[in-house]
């Protein structure tokens, strides 16, 4: 077992993004926390490969983005669902902490 505590890593840019990756890469999964200013955005995105990813609203509010500028409002408890080949992406509207899960990890 591994314990991880997230408040060690609450800290906030003046802009942009800070990532901290929590769990080593294994075989099943990763875990990383992304801190995002207010109104910066994590661009939209995809990969290519099969999988599954979660996004997880730790603290404060946004939207989750999608394919053909799709949003869903996003707040603390939220949490995302998607194919990692599906168009995925987050934009803070206040500061705003998520925990990103891929399974199998890329």
């Amino acid at each position: 077992m591994k314990k991880l505590e997230l408040d060690k890593t609450r800290d906030f840019p003046d802009h942009g993004m800070n990532r901290h990756f929590l769990v080593e890469d294994s075989p099943f999964f990763k875990i990383i926390n992304f801190n995002l200013a207010a109104g910066h955005t994590f661009p939209v995105h995809s990969h290519d490969m099969d999988g599954q990813l979660s996004i997880l609203v730790l603290e404060g509010s946004g939207e989750f983005l999608g394919a053909d500028n799709a949003t869903i409002p996003a707040r603390a408890g939220d949490i995302l669902i998607s194919d990692i080949r599906e168009p995925h992406g987050v934009r803070a509207t206040e500061k705003m902490r998520i925990l990103v899960t891929i399974a199998p990890p890329i």
